[in-house]
């Protein structure tokens, strides 16, 4: 399955999914992790989804082209989200999974890896399940 990072130096989660102007993309199954790409959607912060904020249609438009962007991707990583912009993930089956406080993204996949490896949540073996019958 596909694991989205919002990050702002490709190693750490560190941005808010609206802000985000990359996403680290890695792929990852029972046998570990592999990076798969680095999805832009602007260099920094992304202006789009920050300046339109307030503009109704608008701003929802450019929210939904980012979820769209990211729609290959089951979990997506981020240290905060809007609850619109939750509700448009887990509506096209992908995961927000919000961090505390900054964390690498390296030890991010290893905590996922052991947990898919272990007992998955009830989301997280939904998924699995339907990744292993693609």
């Amino acid at each position: 399955m596909k694991v989205a990072f919002a990050t702002t130096d490709g190693v750490h989660v560190d941005e808010h999914f609206g802000r985000a102007g990359k996403f680290a993309i890695y792929d990852l199954s029972r046998q570990g992790y592999d990076f798969v790409e680095t999805r832009r959607f602007s260099d920094g912060v992304d202006s789009s989804i920050v300046e339109t904020k307030g503009l109704g249609r608008v701003h929802d438009d450019r929210v939904a082209e980012k979820v769209d962007r990211l729609s290959d991707c089951r979990v997506v990583y981020l240290t905060e989200i809007g609850g619109p912009s939750a509700a448009r993930l887990i509506k096209k089956g992908m995961m927000p999974i919000k961090v505390k406080e900054v964390v690498s993204i390296e030890e991010s996949l290893k905590r996922l890896l052991e947990t898919v490896k272990g007992s998955p949540p009830p989301w997280l073996a939904k998924i699995l399940n339907s990744e292993a019958k693609k």
